[in-house]
């Protein structure tokens, strides 16, 4: 090959100057027409169906093509330097010439036409899409090599060609533009599997649109980057084509005021199936620069459709939540009982609710990208449960015969809204979530309360007998007596919900030994005698009672008869600093011990000097836990008023 010149000594030098201005003006306007993309991808659909069926070759054929496409491009590039390095090129060569890159140039259209071309015969598949590729592939060569000789021509002084610069690349990337153009124009009208089981024409034409994106790009992806060169980046290119026509027809269909379940249907599709489905696909993600790609949706028109979608959905959820409310309370004012399953009252409210709910929330995450967003919805279930107390506090003011049996199944769905709400509830804020679960409590305490208030009477007047000499003498057995009563109460409790009988035995528990504790300090100075033997009494009663509660099920609430043992060896010790060290060991298992309920304990000590006190108190506070959050046991003296002490302490002048 020749040393490459460019020059031009054209027969442009051999006419007159307008006959050559005139040839050269008609041969540019012809290159420019060829050039125009939208003809060419005209005239390419129009080929491709005239002669679909000349069009399948085998793969040696696919082959000889691709050969003939890089030697022919390569050939041209030869033919042209040296037709331009001679001092007057031949006319009719330069004519021949330019009709042969005509020619190579339809020749590469057609092979960038046909990358989606899937293969007219199934048996042979595999080698015709094989050498498609490899046609492909050698198309993209071409390109590169003319894209190259443009280079070479740039800045020459003396006049260049007149089909320089071809352009192919800007070409090849404006084809390609249309052509997914027309992919998805095409894919939004022919029925495809999946899309005819939808309920709306906009739907179907959304759902066959998406999927020719997803399958299009993940052929790119698995076939036609091959192809390419590293630097032409054929994926993202791709990629973004088909996002900006995909947004396209979005957009319009959002601007013609879509229906409400066609509006959650685009949504779920602009904020599920295309960012996570298909860019995060896994043969594709990582591969795209999605932050470049923008939004599928105009924001105007996607804060319209959330907020028409959450609007729609609020109304529902509203609507659902108080015709199940209603429905339960119907039932509870009619008489009715609950149904029994495996043997339990049992009512379907929660699990009803609960489904609307997380129903609802499991949608949402999949149509809404905002999740604070949810709390539009979650805002219904406070409500709800507000609502729901309320009803419950109102019947059991009634007097109707069901009360029992509808509070046992009231109090299953309050644990089941419970379970809900601590764990498995999405969307909820820590403030929603905290003010369900204050008002579950209430509900609970309510129905608590109604069981245990006949219990407590009995309760108190058994332990009025504490403290008593029958009592400390074993004479009589107050604890046995109260738990024998207690026993044949709690028969009523049988077709209460196994987890539920259990919580409200803790309950029982907690409250009986609360009693029991206060009881005691408010008793009057005992000898030593009487605080020995009292304090013998009092680990006999804590035995008594957490056996009872133990084989309720009360597994939890063991550590109630440890704190009732502490507090009788601080009244059986004798020793000062003994007492002040079980003192000190009582207030950091229990934080919320005060320095009242300590003066308390102490003024059962009729052997304590007015110093020892002082010292002892001293010493407790000097050793509480810095961080009492770090202790894990739950409060319990802070419910024991003792403010009455206060007062004494005045009197007797042992402030620490």
């Amino acid at each position: 090959m020749m040393m490459w010149r460019p020059r031009l000594s054209s027969r442009g030098q051999q006419r007159s100057t307008g006959g050559v201005q005139e040839k050269q003006d008609g041969e540019k306007k012809r290159l420019l027409k060829l050039k125009n993309p939208a003809k060419i991808w005209k005239n390419l659909r129009q080929q491709n169906q005239d002669h679909a069926a000349e069009d399948e070759v085998d793969c040696e054929e696919a082959l000889q093509k691709e050969e003939q496409l890089e030697e022919i491009s390569r050939r041209l590039i030869i033919q042209e330097e040296q037709l331009f390095s001679q001092g007057s090129p031949c006319e009719e060569s330069e004519d021949q010439l330019q009709k042969d890159l005509e020619a190579l140039r339809l020749q590469i259209w057609m092979a960038i036409h046909n990358t989606f071309t899937p293969p007219s015969s199934p048996s042979s598949s595999s080698s015709s899409s094989s050498g498609g590729m490899e046609v492909l592939r050698s198309a993209v060569v071409c390109i590169q090599q003319q894209e190259e000789q443009d280079r070479r021509w740039t800045g020459c002084e003396d006049p260049v060609p007149v089909w320089r610069p071809q352009k192919w690349l800007s070409t090849h990337n404006r084809l390609l533009q249309k052509m997914v153009e027309s992919r998805l124009n095409k894919a939004a009208e022919e029925d495809s599997e999946g899309a005819e089981g939808l309920s709306s024409p906009l739907k179907r034409e959304v759902c066959r649109v998406g999927r020719r994106v997803k399958e299009d790009l993940l052929m790119v992806r698995r076939t036609v980057v091959d192809c390419y060169p590293p630097q032409m980046d054929i994926l993202n290119l791709y990629a973004g084509f088909y996002h900006h026509s995909f947004s396209a027809r979005l957009n319009v269909l959002a601007a013609s005021g879509p229906q409400t379940e066609d509006c959650s249907y685009m949504l779920f599709w602009i904020n599920h199936c295309y960012p996570i489905e298909i860019l995060k696909h896994e043969e594709l993600d990582g591969k795209i620069k999605t932050a470049c790609l923008g939004s599928l949706l105009h924001l105007d028109y996607l804060e319209r459709l959330e907020n028409q979608y959450l609007t729609d959905k609020e109304e529902k959820v509203k609507l659902w939540l108080n015709s199940a409310l209603k429905k339960e309370e119907e039932s509870w004012l009619s008489g009715k009982t609950p149904e029994l399953i495996d043997h339990y009252c049992f009512s379907p409210l929660a699990i009803d609710v609960i489904q609307v709910i997380d129903g609802s929330l499991t949608e949402f995450s999949s149509v809404i990208k905002d999740a604070a967003k949810a709390q539009r919805l979650t805002v219904h279930l406070e409500s709800f449960l507000c609502s729901y107390k309320k009803c419950l506090e109102e019947f059991l003011k009634g007097n109707h015969g069901n009360i029992r049996l509808v509070l046992k199944a009231q109090l299953v769905c309050e644990q089941q809204f419970r379970d809900y709400i601590t764990g498995k509830a999405e969307g909820l804020s820590e403030q929603q979530r905290h003010r369900c679960l204050d008002t579950l409590t209430a509900l609970r305490d309510c129905g608590y309360k109604y069981f245990t208030c006949p219990i407590f009477i009995k309760l108190k007047v058994c332990f009025s007998q504490l403290w008593t000499t029958a009592w400390m003498d074993g004479s009589r057995p107050v604890v046995d007596s109260f738990l024998d009563s207690l026993y044949d109460q709690l028969r009523d409790l049988a077709d209460l919900k196994p987890v539920c009988r259990q919580a409200l035995l803790s309950v029982l528990h907690q409250d009986l030994v609360l009693q029991y504790v206060k009881r005691m300090m408010k008793t009057r100075t005992k000898s030593r005698e009487q605080q020995v033997g009292g304090a013998h009494r009092m680990i006999e009663d804590a035995g008594k009672i957490n056996n009872f509660f133990d084989e309720g099920g009360c597994r939890d609430t063991q550590w109630l008869g440890t704190m009732i043992c502490s507090l009788a060896e601080i009244l059986q010790l004798q020793d000062p600093g003994s007492v002040q060290l079980e003192m000190v060991s009582l207030a950091r298992t229990f934080p919320d011990l005060s320095d009242a309920h300590v003066s308390a304990l102490l003024s059962l000590k009729s052997g304590l000097s007015a110093a020892d006190i002082r010292s002892i108190r001293r010493s407790v506070e000097e050793n509480r836990l810095l961080d009492a959050s770090t202790n894990q046991s739950p409060p319990f003296f802070s419910k024991v008023k003792v403010k009455w002490i206060n007062n004494k302490i005045n009197q007797m002048g042992l402030k620490p």
